[in-house]
C-alpha cells in the first residue's frame, strides 16, 4: 500500500467516524417508548412474581393486575368532584372514566397554573435582581431567607388567605417553587459564558440588549431543566395540599384510601400520578427541544461512543 492510499484511508476515517446514522424523530420516539415499556414491564413483572411466590401480601401490596384490572371499582372513589363536573348528569353521577378524568384535570390544573406563575415571576425577579442593584439589595436577602422554609409551613396562611378550593393549592405550588427558581435564575445568570458578554459589548450592545439578546437566551436551557425538575415537586405539593382538604383531587383520593385502609386504591392512584408525571415530563422535553432549537442534543453526542 502506498503512502497516498494510507493518507486517503486516514482522511476517510476522520471524515466519516464510526457512528450510528441519525434517526428520525419518529424512530427515536418509538425506541424511547419501547424502552420505557420494557422498564415498566420489568418492574411490574418483579412485583407480580413476588405476589405469585407469596413474598408480597396481596392485602398490603396488591399486584398490578388486581388494582388496575378492577378499574370501575377503583374509579368510584373519584366521585368527590362530581358537583363540579360540566356536562355530567348530577343525579346519576359521573361514569368511572368521567370521575377519574375530572379528578385528574383538577389536580393538573392546579399544578400547571402554579408552575406557570412561579416560573414567569421567578424569571422576572431573578433578572431584575441582577439588572438593578437596588432590587438586589431589597429582595435577595428575603428570598434567601424564605427559600429553605417548607411549603407545608405556608399551608395555614394559604387557607387563611384563600379559604377552601383551588386558591390554596395553587398558592402552595407557587410558594414551593418560586424562591428556589429565583435563586436558580440568579445562578444561571452568574454562570453565563463571559466571552458572550465581551463580544456583545464589543459590538456596542446596551445593557438592555445584553440581557434580552445574550443573557436570557443563554440561561433558558438551564432554567427549563430546573422547570422539569420542579414539575415533580409541584405534583408532590399539590397532592399534600389536596390531602389536607383544601380541595378535591388526587390527594383527597389518597387520603380516602388511607382512612378506609384500601391499599388497592392507594396503588391505583399512585399509578395514575406516576403516569401523569411521566407524560408531563415528556411534554416539557418536547417543548424544550422545539423552543431551544439551537441547543444540541447531549445524547446525540454520545451515539458514537
Amino acid at each position: 500500500m502506498t503512502i497516498s492510499s494510507n493518507a486517503r484511508a486516514v482522511e476517510t476515517a476522520v471524515a466519516a467516524p464510526n457512528e450510528r446514522p441519525p434517526r428520525t424523530p419518529l424512530v427515536e420516539g418509538v425506541i424511547r417508548l419501547g424502552w420505557s415499556l420494557v422498564s415498566v414491564g420489568l418492574f411490574v413483572g418483579i412485583w407480580e412474581l413476588c405476589w405469585y411466590v407469596g413474598i408480597a401480601d396481596p392485602r398490603l401490596l396488591p399486584p398490578p393486575h388486581i388494582f388496575i384490572g378492577d378499574f370501575a371499582q377503583q374509579a368510584k372513589f373519584f366521585n368527590t368532584a362530581q358537583r363540579w363536573a360540566i356536562g355530567v348528569n348530577a343525579s346519576a353521577g359521573p361514569t368511572p372514566f368521567e370521575a377519574v378524568a375530572i379528578t385528574i384535570a383538577s389536580s393538573a390544573m392546579r399544578v400547571f397554573i402554579g408552575l406557570a406563575l412561579a416560573s414567569v415571576m421567578a424569571l422576572v425577579l431573578g433578572v431584575a435582581i441582577r439588572y438593578y442593584w437596588l432590587i438586589e439589595k431589597l429582595t435577595l436577602p428575603t428570598v434567601t431567607l424564605l427559600a429553605p422554609v417548607s411549603p407545608m409551613a405556608w399551608l395555614p396562611l394559604a387557607i387563611f388567605l384563600f379559604g377552601i378550593g383551588n386558591g390554596p393549592a395553587i398558592f402552595m405550588v407557587f410558594i414551593a417553587l418560586f424562591f428556589i427558581m429565583v435563586l436558580s435564575t440568579i445562578a444561571q445568570i452568574d454562570t453565563v459564558n463571559r466571552n458572550f458578554i465581551h463580544v456583545a459589548r464589543t459590538m456596542g450592545a446596551t445593557k438592555r440588549q445584553l440581557y434580552m439578546l445574550v443573557i436570557i437566551p443563554a440561561i433558558l436551557p438551564g432554567l427549563l431543566m430546573v422547570l422539569r425538575m420542579n414539575l415533580f415537586g409541584a405534583w408532590m405539593v399539590v397532592l399534600v395540599a389536596e390531602a389536607t382538604g383544601v380541595g378535591y383531587g388526587l390527594g383527597q383520593v389518597i387520603m380516602l384510601a388511607r382512612n378506609t385502609f384500601n391499599p388497592s386504591l392507594v396503588f391505583f392512584t399512585i399509578a395514575v400520578i406516576g403516569l401523569l408525571g411521566f407524560l408531563c415530563d415528556g411534554a416539557l422535553r418536547l417543548v424544550q427541544k422545539r423552543l431551544l432549537y439551537w441547543v444540541p442534543d447531549p445524547k446525540g453526542l454520545l451515539h458514537g461512543l
